[in-house]
């Protein structure tokens, strides 16, 4: 599980079959103190109801496309749930 936000959107053209009706958002991965680590990313959305701004949880590679209804399509990150708060040892909230 990985940390990032929604930075944007993106508008397809053209969807794969197994793709349509996913809404595919722009992240920033963040690291453990919630800057923003590396560059920013396309992702799927599987709860359908991330938006710019939020902080999520997402996850990459082969279980990306687990956690979409059709399991057997090319996304290489999904996003898997909106974070509501994050607790850290030191007290610090991203």
């Amino acid at each position: 599980m990985l940390l990032g936000r929604v930075i944007g959107r993106v508008v397809n053209c053209v969807v794969y079959e197994g793709l349509a009706g996913v809404p595919m958002l722009i992240i920033q991965p963040l690291d453990k103190h919630g800057r923003p680590k590396g560059a920013a990313l396309v992702a799927a959305d599987a709860t359908g109801m991330a938006g710019p701004g939020e902080l999520i949880y997402y996850e990459g590679g082969r279980e990306a496309a687990l956690a979409l209804r059709e399991t057997f399509v090319p996304v290489d990150h999904t996003i898997i749930g909106i974070v509501d708060c994050v607790a850290r040892d030191d007290g610090g909230v991203p």
